[in-house]
């Protein structure tokens, strides 16, 4: 069937249904919403016999929807409108929710229903759960009402009349005065509430040391106690702030746009505060921290029995300099461990993106910002490379893109969760890429697997990445069980009585690949490429970088 997407942005969800679509054999067109126009030529050169708006934030115009069916993702259940549905939800305490595939017609969420799905909301962050829970169900709706359309037999339910048992609940805009926090009186759990339900877009609004700042994500303290709102503390480029009974952490802050002036743009909190933050004590979480410690980190370890889980979650998949460097400290702390298996990842959301776009264009010198970046990336990634002694399993459970799907091939074997969508390509950001991927991609999928993937920047399903070899295994679970289904795979893994032959085989290939071509001419040839894209102030990379990060239109990327 030819269809085309209309969507407000080439979002996660939009991905995932394009590469989803594409591998049941539809022909899969995008197009971005925005100007009518635009809109009506599109639908009259690929004559589509069906429309799908996987995420949509205007009207589709009535000559449109009128002309040819066009079904609109909205995530909320049946009965539910307007345009924060999900914000509403979880600034509510919803934990269960829904997504329906309706309709376009003359009210916004109000047509006749194809298909609808239901999914949990476990405690986690808006976006997190979009690229979830949230997905999994939008998908199962959106496949049902494609096969619906096609059959041809389906009659789609009013949303109005007799039949319909579900009460009309339009809600408005979640404006800032709702969202707002009271720090004298708001419960840790209250404001944790309030910023997951803003991540990551708008954050919520507040006053902060003399400034107004959108605050991003949110993670509960429980030990920690001051004067409510007071900044007591830093982590790993968060900031701690007090609240009526304890503290939570704000790992990203984005300063409010000024009348008049540019897009800012999201940084890590202590980096986006610079010199206006007072003198804090930086309150490192362990390492290792025992199973029953709620302490928050974004890097942490963990053993079972031979088995080494070495688990990450940055911001947005992005990964800064800082990032690398500590990521790596801790890399190298788990090859001290007695492990066979060692399992990096492993969380629900993101994998990694790569290099950190917003911290690199909020720097001084952002080409040197970017030639750090990219160094310290490839050092982590040698040390999966290099890693002889034990296997190593790269663990999806959310979506990677650029280097850092790269990064997951320098393990021995990549898993992933189903819903998972990969973009193993650096060519729409105008980067020629490194994180050893012309010794590692190859490798896995073959040269020209590898010239289709990096050159067609396209989507890749899960499906599609086990059939092609970009990934070992796909995990059939949902995001909250994937760290727990990983571990145990994990563990059947090094229980095998194979194992220690398989360590002894990639030690013998690793070497036998060292000396056909050594690694290091890998990273030289491909950074040889990159600093010439860095340090050129008219490489096309430098205007895809800033349009990217500050949500504005974009350049056409490089052919």
């Amino acid at each position: 069937m030819r269809i085309l997407l209309v969507a407000s942005a080439f979002n996660s969800l939009t991905q995932r249904v394009h590469a989803e679509l594409r591998d049941r054999r539809h022909r899969v067109d995008v197009h971005l919403a925005g100007d009518d126009g635009a809109l009506r030529t599109a639908v009259r050169d690929h004559a589509p016999e069906l429309v799908i708006a996987p995420m949509l934030t205007t009207a589709l115009p009535r000559d449109v929807w009128s002309a040819v069916t066009c079904l609109v993702v909205h995530p909320g259940p049946p009965g539910d409108r307007g345009p924060s549905a999900l914000d509403w939800a979880l600034h509510e305490g919803a934990t269960r929710w829904g997504v329906t595939v309706l309709q376009a017609d003359e009210v916004m969420d109000a047509g006749p229903v194809w298909a609808s799905a239901s999914c949990l909301l476990p405690p986690a962050a808006k976006s997190d759960l979009y690229r979830g829970e949230v997905s999994d169900a939008a998908l199962d709706a959106v496949l049902r009402a494609v096969r619906r359309f096609a059959s041809g037999t389906f009659t789609p339910r009013p949303q109005s009349g007799p039949d319909w048992r579900a009460a009309d609940h339009t809600r408005p805009y979640l404006r800032q005065g709702l969202r707002r926090i009271d720090w004298e009186r708001d419960t840790t759990d209250t404001v944790v509430r309030k910023l997951r339900a803003a991540d990551s877009r708008p954050g919520v609004l507040d006053d902060l040391l003399g400034g107004e700042w959108y605050l991003h994500g949110g993670h509960p303290e429980r030990t920690l106690r001051g004067r409510p709102g007071e900044p007591l503390a830093t982590r790993a480029g968060a900031l701690c702030r007090a609240t009526a009974d304890g503290a939570v952490w704000i790992p990203e802050l984005r300063r409010r746009r000024p009348p008049g002036g540019p897009a800012t743009v999201k940084l890590p909190a202590v980096t986006a505060l610079g010199d206006s933050l007072p003198r804090l004590p930086e309150l490192p979480a362990p390492l290792m921290p025992a199973a029953d410690d709620p302490v928050w980190s974004d890097i942490r370890y963990a053993e079972d029995g031979p088995v080494g889980l070495l688990r990450f979650s940055f911001p947005g998949g992005a990964m800064s300099t800082a990032h690398c460097r500590r990521l790596l400290d801790a890399y190298r702390y788990a090859l001290t461990r007695p492990t066979t298996v060692l399992v990096l990842g492993g969380g629900r959301d993101f994998f990694s993106n790569g290099i950190h776009l917003n911290v690199i264009e909020a720097a001084d010198d952002p080409a040197a910002e970017s030639w750090a970046n990219i160094n310290a990336v490839d050092d982590l990634a040698e040390a999966v490379l290099t890693t002889t002694d034990r296997l190593v399993v790269a663990a999806l459970g959310g979506n990677a893109a650029a280097g850092g799907v790269m990064l997951a091939l320098a393990a021995d074997e990549v898993w992933c969760r189903r819903g998972v969508v990969l973009n193993p390509h650096y060519r729409l950001m105008g980067l020629h890429g490194s994180e050893y991927w012309t010794y590692s991609l190859p490798r896995k999928v073959g040269a020209e697997q590898a010239r289709r993937l990096t050159e067609r920047a396209l989507p890749v399903s899960a499906a599609a990445a086990l059939r092609t070899g970009l990934v070992d295994r796909v995990l059939p679970c949902g995001p909250q069980q994937f760290e727990a289904e990983a571990a145990r795979l994990a563990r059947l893994t090094a229980a095998s009585p194979t194992v220690h032959g398989r360590i002894a085989a990639k030690k013998a290939a690793r070497e036998a690949d060292e000396r056909i071509r050594p690694l290091a001419d890998h990273r030289a040839a491909e950074l040889a490429v990159m600093h010439a894209q860095f340090f050129d102030p008219r490489a096309p990379y430098h205007a895809l970088r800033a349009a990217f990060v500050r949500k504005t239109p974009a350049p056409a990327a490089p052919a």
